[in-house]
């Protein structure tokens, strides 16, 4: 079996006895490696000389002084985040541990990009082994933007950075501009939906972020979104759930709900609260699960032995980000589950 998202830099980790990830220097390189933080042309030589430094030994400490050293702020203002990042994340037994305590904590200062590249690596070892190319596609939003349209009974989540790339190339097609904000010229390439057919080739082309995914009610894709966060969950949390999609949530005793982006938090909190929600603002709910611990002694007294029901939605500009730290708010006894 082909391998799949190799971008995440997963084979620069090693795996502990539990399946988790541990960074090794490699891992840093890649980091070391990316755009944001190799030393522009006019960097000063105390900054060339901190990069090379860290690239011969990414884990060695990085005294004050040396930071200091550097000409430019926002230079010295970088890297200190980048180190302090590191060191947060080396503090932990497993990437996973570190994501748990980032979140839990408090991941102000940290930039989004580090936390999405944490996310992958995450994702990725959440979900090795897994066949279905819906689940794995689905598994994509957990650390990539997506964007949302409704169309002929489908309900169609595509890549916005791939749909962004095609945009400036004006190379969508119908299906394409439909996930755009501005249509573009027509064009007889059209983005490709994920299917029976096409699934096979998933691993190969997975780290193109080119498959589009329908999630709407019956089809493998809303399947696969269930599926992925069933992985997810018993990866980093260390809980055994079971997921299941639902239509509506019709539950005068509902107890629990995870929002799994920002809108679908705020919609679904008003609509416990008993809130009136306008008919346009519920259509933005996209998916629906219905959560249920294997093990009932882990939750909380008020949620046991109740559903747990999760959402996804896409706001005004049918965009989708999916915010899987929001997980952490699910029903748990103890903090330190999964860690």
């Amino acid at each position: 079996m082909s391998d799949f998202w190799v971008a995440s830099g997963h084979l620069f980790c090693d795996r502990d006895a539990a399946g988790r990830l541990v960074p090794t220097p490699d891992l840093w390189r890649a980091f070391l490696a990316r755009p944001e933080l190799l030393p522009p042309e006019e960097a000063c030589d105390a900054e060339l000389a901190l990069h090379t430094g860290l690239l011969a030994d990414p884990l060695r400490p990085v005294p004050p002084a040396q930071l200091a050293a550097l000409a430019d702020a926002d230079a010295r203002e970088n890297w200190q985040v980048f180190l302090g990042f590191r060191d947060r994340v080396q503090a932990q037994a497993s990437l996973e541990a570190a994501w748990l305590s980032l979140f839990r904590g408090n991941v102000a200062g940290i930039p989004p990009l580090f936390l999405q590249m944490l996310t992958h690596l995450i994702a990725r070892a959440a979900l090795e082994g897994e066949s279905d190319a819906y689940t794995l596609r689905a598994g994509e939003l957990l650390f990539r933007p997506q964007r949302a349209a409704i169309h002929q009974g489908a309900t169609l989540l595509a890549d916005e950075e791939h749909l962004d790339a095609r945009a400036a190339d004006g190379d969508l097609g119908t299906i394409g501009r439909l996930l755009t904000e501005a249509g573009a010229p027509p064009r007889t390439v059209e983005l490709d939906v994920l299917s029976d057919a096409l699934a096979p080739g998933y691993r190969a082309r997975s780290d193109a972020h080119d498959l589009a995914l329908d999630i709407a009610e019956g089809r493998p894709g809303q399947h696969g979104m269930a599926r992925a966060l069933e992985r997810f969950i018993g990866h980093v949390f260390g809980e055994a759930v079971t997921i299941r999609p639902a239509p509506v949530i019709e539950d005068p005793a509902w107890t629990w709900h995870v929002g799994l982006d920002t809108e679908a938090t705020a919609i679904a909190n008003d609509l416990w609260h008993g809130r009136p929600v306008a008919q346009a603002r519920l259509a933005r709910i996209l998916w629906l699960g219905v959560l249920e611990f294997a093990d009932a002694t882990r939750v909380l007294p008020r949620a046991a032995g109740r559903p747990v029901y999760l959402a996804l939605a896409m706001d005004a500009a049918q965009r989708v980000r999916m915010k899987p730290q929001n997980l952490v708010g699910l029903p748990l006894v103890a903090a330190e589950a999964g860690a």
